[in-house]
């Protein structure tokens, strides 16, 4: 990808991308169990980047942490990582939302009104931009 293509998607340019990458798992790893934050939410957090960024950030890097506490905003579970998703989610409590018999496959889809997690507790100091507001 060239660099003039990178600054059009909004993506850093090449030297700073793995540091933002760093930042964006770190925001993934505050996010507490059963709780989660949008692509977008974790974007206005860094005030950096947006979904897609964050998106790529996780498809490429998220292994290494909590990957499904950082989901889409429709709630929809990850397309391909549906039931792992699905058992880290029962696991920790993440509130859902039963599936309708026309969905596909039956899986539930995330709460997003009560699971998103706004960020109250991360214990930052002043110096850490507070996480968006949950808008529903």
């Amino acid at each position: 990808m060239s660099e003039e293509s990178r600054s059009e998607q909004g993506l850093p340019e090449y030297p700073e991308y793995p540091e933002y990458a760093e930042r964006v798992l770190e925001v993934a790893e505050l996010i507490p169990p059963g709780r989660v934050m949008t692509y977008g939410d974790v974007a206005e957090w860094l005030e950096e980047g947006g979904p897609r960024q964050v998106g790529r950030v996780m498809a490429l890097y998220g292994g290494a942490v909590p990957w499904w506490r950082v989901v889409r905003a429709d709630g929809v579970l990850l397309p391909g990582n549906e039931l792992r998703a699905l058992d880290h989610y029962r696991a920790e409590g993440t509130p859902l939302r039963g599936a309708s018999r026309a969905s596909d496959g039956h899986l539930p889809r995330i709460d997003m009104r009560r699971a998103r997690w706004d960020g109250d507790a991360a214990g930052g100091g002043a110096d850490r931009p507070q996480a968006p507001q949950a808008h529903t």
